[in-house]
């Protein structure tokens, strides 16, 4: 396989495109070798699902698209990114019971600690911002995979400009 590998998209910050997005990263996903029944794709779709969503329910119209972005690299390392224009970066909520959403940012951080990986949200030089994961590859060792789960989410919580 190749070192270096794409695939991108941008779409209109509709509903209808979350599930777009979802599908577009698990076709990446499938054409570099991945299973579509794999954990990893499970999770990853449901990342991509969360992330497309707050891109398309918290930028208020002002981010009239959001790009994903799906890497792999060296057969090793997976990164996943939604970008949108929106300047305001994602806030944990506190996710009541009774709530009906607030728990995406939570979802996405628990996957990604549970996958070994990591979360990051830095601006882009336009303004807005990319959340991104990176997440091991299936059949690479992560120094992260022996950390138990409430220690990742730590270090995975942590924005990075």
């Amino acid at each position: 396989m190749a070192d270096h590998l794409e695939a991108s998209v941008t779409l209109p910050s509709d509903p209808a495109s979350v599930s777009a997005a979802r599908a577009h990263v698990a076709g990446a996903l499938e054409e570099w070798g991945l299973p579509p029944d794999a954990e990893l794709c499970d999770t990853v779709r449901l990342i991509v699902s969360e992330l497309a969503t707050n891109a398309v329910q918290h930028t208020f119209g002002q981010s009239p698209t959001f790009t994903v972005d799906v890497v792999l690299v060296r057969d090793e390392r997976v990164h996943i990114g939604v970008t949108d224009s929106h300047p305001r970066f994602p806030k944990r909520l506190p996710a009541a019971v009774q709530q009906d959403n607030g728990r995406g940012l939570v979802i996405i951080r628990w996957l990604t600690a549970e996958c070994g990986g990591r979360l990051r949200i830095r601006p882009t030089r336009e303004g807005g911002k990319t959340v991104a994961v990176e997440l091991p590859w299936p059949g690479t060792a992560t120094a992260t995979a022996t950390v138990e789960p409430t220690e990742t989410v730590v270090a995975a919580a942590r924005t990075e400009p």
